[in-house]
């Protein structure tokens, strides 16, 4: 199994468990663990040329960064 797999499988993982996080737990830990589960998985889909992912996951992270900037302490 390639490194970049293994990477994806528990980068996916991270995000499934970061959204349950947001929703019943803590809002700037999920979005970190999203963060980092979307970080862990970029290199697979961009060795197998998935722009549309890659892309998806820019977006979604400028989202989850726009949110984390919103929500902390001035």
């Amino acid at each position: 199994m390639k490194y970049d797999v293994l990477l994806r499988v528990v980068g996916s993982g991270l995000v499934v468990v970061a959204y349950a996080v947001i929703v019943y737990a803590n809002v700037e830990v999920g979005v970190g663990l999203s963060l980092f589960g979307d970080a862990l998985a970029l290199p697979y889909f961009v060795r197998t040329k998935a722009w549309d992912v890659v892309f998806m996951i820019g977006v979604l992270g400028f989202v989850s960064i726009s949110k984390l900037i919103s929500i902390l302490p001035t």
